[in-house]
This record gives structure tokens, C-alpha cells and sequence, in this order.
């Protein structure tokens, strides 16, 4: 596989594909934050992340839609506009759901799958129906456009280097909320002892739904930063759900840095691979080797430590 090339030609090979690899591990990591706070502290199977993602991504497209046809002189700066919002709708749609299906099926993980799922099949029709079968783009303001030159071979895209500086602003804010704050050690708080949370005073349900809305908020963000890689359809969320759901196992459900180790490995993984085998058989060896490992680790690459 690598005997058709020199040293410098595969040095130049890994260079490009770990920086095309860098988009791919932004938004695993934007999708697997959000899992995380779902899965790994709320401990809810979301078969529908993937679509909470995807409602992101066609907020952009609107977002790039009217600004383009309404106000034209503003489209440079129209995706800080449409992170915003695709935050918004996404947490919005979470807090519902919430309220109206997951609070009824907590400590009932394999129903939360079930129920979830038949939610991501709702949802994806409900987008085909609004936006139609065909998949759709956004317009990339003038900025962002092209890429800053390495060396001779190499070049890093603008735009990927944008959404890195954005996965690495969400990544901050997420451990500061988490770890830092007040209501963060409210979740905490009611992961580990609902009963007692509630009799301190904590009002449970408020903070669950809290949670389960910035989970789904920050997939809304990894929607509008997959618009840069992708184009959006009704069934993409379903093409990085299992994906993202193997970096939140891999890394450690409850564990950040576990999350973000885990999001580089594989992402850097399956985009060198791609390179010299095809887009299926770098999934196939990937998950293989992540399967192997987790036979030996179950716990994920870091787990963390609780008194018992």
C-alpha cells in the first residue's frame, strides 16, 4: 500500500489528510460534546442526535438563503447569525422532546433507544417533507474562502481552520459549564443521586431539561460547521450518529478529554486510511480496532474516578 510512494510523498500524504481529517474530528467533537452530556451524564440512548444536527445545518441554509436575497450587505458575517439560531432551534426541539417524551423513560435506556429512533425516522421525514429529497448547500461568505499555503504541497483551508477555532471556543465553554459552574454541579449533582439532589433543593426536572437542551444546542452548532464539509439531506445526521456515538464509548462517556482524544483518533483514522484504501473499508478497519480495544478497555480510553 505504501511501496508506490517516497518518504516525501507520504510525509505530504499524512500532511494533507490530517488536515482534511481536522474538519471530519471538528464536528465529531461538537456532536460527541453534545452526546456526552446526554448519554454520559443523563445516561439517554439519542438515536436522533444525528437529526438535531441536521435541523442545525438547514437553519444555516435558511440563514444563507435570506441574507443572501434580503440582505446582501450583511452576508459576510451572516454564520455567526446562523450559529446563534441554529443553537437556539436545536435546544428548543431538545426542551420539547424532553418534556414531552424522554422524562417519561429515564432508567430505561434500551425504551429511550427505541423511542428515539422511531423520533430520528419522524424527524427525517418531516425535513424531506418541508425541504425536499434533494440535499441541499450554503453559500461560504467571501472570507472564508480559499487556503492558507504550508509549504509547496500543503494548504490548510480557511474555512476548516474557522471551524477549528470554533470546536476549540464550544470545547472551553462546555468545561467551564460542566466543571465550573453552579449548574454544572447541579447535573452532576442529579447523575449521580436524583433523591438527594431534589431534597437539597434542586429542582430535577428543570436541570434535566436544561441538559438534554444543550446537548441538542451544541449539535445544532456541529450542523452549521458540517454545512462547510457537506451538503445537508434529510438521512446525513444518520451518517455520523454511529460515528459519534463510537467516540463517546472510545474516549469515556463522562469523561471531556476522553471525548476530544477519542474525536482525533478516529477522525484522523478513517481520513488517512481513505487515502489509500475506500471510504467503507476505513470505517470497517477503524471500528475493528476501536472494538479491539474497547475488548480490553470497556471503560473507554479514560473513565472517571468515583468513590464507591
Amino acid at each position: 500500500m505504501f511501496s508506490d510512494y517516497t518518504m516525501a510523498e507520504l510525509g505530504s500524504i499524512f500532511a494533507m489528510q490530517g488536515f482534511a481529517g481536522l474538519s471530519l474530528f471538528s464536528v465529531f467533537v461538537l456532536m460527541a460534546l453534545g452526546l456526552a452530556i446526554i448519554f454520559g451524564q443523563m445516561g439517554v440512548i439519542n438515536m436522533a442526535h444525528g437529526e438535531f444536527m441536521i435541523l442545525g445545518a438547514y437553519v444555516t441554509y435558511l440563514c444563507s438563503n435570506l441574507f443572501s436575497e434580503y440582505l446582501p450587505g450583511l452576508f459576510s458575517i451572516y454564520f455567526f447569525l446562523a450559529m446563534i439560531c441554529a443553537f437556539i432551534a436545536s435546544g428548543a426541539l431538545g426542551m420539547l422532546v424532553e418534556w414531552a417524551m424522554i422524562r417519561h423513560l429515564y432508567k430505561r435506556p434500551l425504551d429511550t433507544l427505541l423511542a428515539t429512533w422511531g423520533l430520528s425516522l419522524i424527524l427525517q421525514q418531516t425535513y424531506r417533507s418541508v425541504f425536499g429529497a434533494r440535499e441541499v448547500g450554503v453559500t461560504i461568505p467571501d472570507w472564508m474562502m480559499g487556503a492558507l499555503p504550508l509549504t509547496d504541497i500543503v494548504e490548510i483551508p480557511i474555512n476548516g481552520i474557522f471551524v477549528m477555532i470554533l470546536t476549540i471556543s464550544i470545547t472551553v465553554a462546555v468545561y467551564f459549564l460542566m466543571y465550573r459552574s453552579g449548574w454544572g454541579k447541579q447535573v452532576r449533582a442529579v447523575t449521580q443521586n436524583r433523591v438527594m439532589a431534589g431534597a437539597v433543593g434542586i429542582n430535577t426536572e428543570r436541570t434535566d431539561r436544561l441538559t438534554f437542551g444543550i446537548g441538542c444546542g451544541i449539535a445544532g452548532v456541529a450542523g452549521s460547521a458540517f454545512t462547510m464539509i457537506g451538503s445537508t439531506g434529510p438521512t446525513a445526521g444518520q451518517l455520523y450518529i454511529v460515528d459519534t456515538f463510537l467516540v463517546v464509548v472510545f474516549g469515556g462517556a463522562s469523561s471531556l478529554l476522553g471525548t476530544i482524544a477519542s474525536a482525533f483518533t478516529i477522525s484522523q483514522a478513517q481520513s488517512s486510511i481513505e487515502f489509500f484504501l475506500s471510504g467503507s473499508m476505513a470505517k470497517v478497519l477503524t471500528l475493528l480496532t476501536v472494538v479491539g480495544i474497547l475488548m480490553l478497555r470497556p471503560q473507554g480510553l479514560f473513565t472517571l474516578k468515583v468513590r464507591r
